[in-house]
Formats: C-alpha cells, structure tokens, sequence
C-alpha cells in the first residue's frame, strides 16, 4: 500500500502531490497571477517582496528590473486584490484543506469550533533580468543556534513530527526552484551543514523538487531548504508563478510562535476588515475569525532577518 501524506511528510520532510488542479484551472489561475504579479513589478500593488531580501520586512518601492525587481507577490487574499475570489475559492478549496487536515492530524472539521486557522497566501515569481537565490535555511530556527539549541527547537516545533500548520507550494508553471534535504526537519545540522557556505551550490542529499503546473509540495517549514530562481526572459511570459500557502492550526500550544510567523508579513493590518469577509461559505469565515483572533500584529518581530 502506498503511504499516507502525513507519514510521507513526517518521514521526509515533504510530499509531493501530483494534478491537484486540473489544466482549466491552471490556465485560469495562471492568468489573474499574471495579473497580479504586473501589478508588483509597476508598484500599483504595494505588497511584495524584493530583491535581493530573503526575509521580511520588505521595501514598499519595488527595485528596478536591472536590480531583479521583485521575487514575490504578498497577500492574495487582500480585499483590494484583483481576482481575490478565486484565489479565495482554491485557498479554502476541499482539495487543500484536506490535505492539511491529514498532514496535521485533525479529522474532517465541520463544527462551529473550527480548528484551522486561515493564515497566508502568497505568490512566487521569477525575478527580471538576473537570477536570484535564497540561503539555506530552517524558516522558524535561526541559522546561528548551537547544535543543542537548535535539537530542542526542532523538538519543540514539531513535537514526534506533529506539525502546527502545513505549508505548500502549489506550480502553475513548470517549477525546479525549491532545493530541500529529505529527513533533515527531523535532526540537527551535520557539521557539513552547520559550515557550508549560505548559498552553497551542493550539499549531501539535497533534492531538487520538480513540480509539473498543477502539482503541490506540501513540507514541514523547518526542514533545510533554500530557492534558485531563475530569472525570466525580458519581455517574456512569466516563467515562475508558485503559490505559497500555508494553513494553522487552533489551540496547538504554540500559538504565540505561529503568530509571529504569520502576522510578521502583514496580514494582520487588512484580515479585520469591513470588506475582508469572503462571502464563500461559514468555513471561510470561522478561519478568518482565527487568524483576527491572532491580533493585528503590532509588535511580533520576525522569525529571521536578511
């Protein structure tokens, strides 16, 4: 028999789950990302994230394209946000809160007490001009702790490979930019790890995971992992549209961990309000209610800086 999601992710760090959309919605999506990611690159949208900065805070100008211009495209889900209704339809879709509900244990949840928590949707793309790179690293570890820090929060984290929330990238064009290590969300740095370079071209076991449009990863966030992104054509088509998601849970023990991984990128400035329901059914809404319940974000800090 084959394994489940969840033992696959708690044993390698990631899984991989082939044709979650079909070719129509592929090609529906990919044209309102287009859209979206235009709108960053001119400055008319304001949320996004430059290069060459890995993590948050981010500039409100995007660069110019001779600079690499932008890397990503913040808050999907904002109510200004052109094509916010079917980014919303596929973020609270049966087809991805189902697999987050298996990878983080939590059986099919209807009731009024939701135990999933809305949290991100974001949108990866290829930079201008030039290529860009992101440094390994452990999204909620910094890179710096000692191997017995480092033991206990990856312990803390994930307690026996539980995890609080499942994060994804799901390909609307063919991608290859997510390197990761399988099985290392489970251990400490080896000494290799521990010295290699930031942007190391090569380190022992690393994967390169391939993704056809359409396809997801799903990965624990703490597992070693970095990005190649390739730049696109001048003039081109984009030649990079990933969405980034991630989905909580409620009442894990960690709340105040979570909530700086979260509410660090902004989301708590817009989630509240009049206009931010989503008008897609009550399961939409009780984990929009979560994620309000997490604050406005004033004064988390970040989880990493650069």
């Amino acid at each position: 028999m084959p394994e489940s999601y969840r033992s696959t992710l708690q044993k390698n760090g990631f899984v991989v789950i082939p044709s979650i959309l079909s070719d129509t919605e592929v090609s529906s999506l990919r044209a309102i990302a287009t859209t979206a990611t235009n709108l960053a690159r001119t400055g008319s949208w304001p949320h996004f994230r430059t290069v060459p900065k890995q993590f948050p805070p981010w500039p409100s100008t995007p660069p110019p394209a001779a600079e690499g211009g932008i890397w990503g495209v913040q808050h999907l889900l904002h109510p200004d946000m052109p094509g916010r209704a079917e980014f919303a339809g596929l973020y609270f879709s049966e087809k991805v809160l189902s697999v987050a509900e298996e990878l983080m244990g939590v059986e099919g949840d209807r009731t009024p007490d939701e135990s999933l928590v809305m949290e991100l949707f974001n949108l990866l793309v290829a930079p201008e001009v030039k290529d860009f790179e992101l440094r390994w690293h452990r999204d909620d570890i910094p890179w710096d702790v000692s191997a017995d820090e480092e033991e206990r929060l990856l312990a803390a984290k994930s307690p026996g490979g539980q995890q609080s929330h499942a994060q994804y990238n799901l390909a609307l064009c063919e991608d290859r930019s997510l390197i990761v290590i399988p099985g290392s969300h489970r251990r400490v740095r080896t000494e290799t790890e521990r010295n290699a370079e930031p942007y190391e071209a090569y380190l022992p076991g690393q994967l390169v995971v391939e993704l056809k449009p359409g396809d997801a990863v799903f990965y624990d966030s703490n597992i070693l992992h970095r990005g190649v992104y390739r730049a696109k054509e001048e003039g081109g088509e984009e030649s990079r549209l990933t969405l980034h998601g991630s989905i909580g849970l409620k009442g894990d023990g960690k709340s105040k961990v979570r909530a700086t991984a979260v509410l660090q990128h902004g989301v708590g400035a817009w989630v509240q309000r009049g206009d931010a329901a989503f008008g897609i059914g009550e399961r939409a809404e009780r984990m929009r209610a979560n994620l309000v319940a997490m604050g406005t974000g004033e004064d988390v800090g970040y989880s990493l800086k650069g």
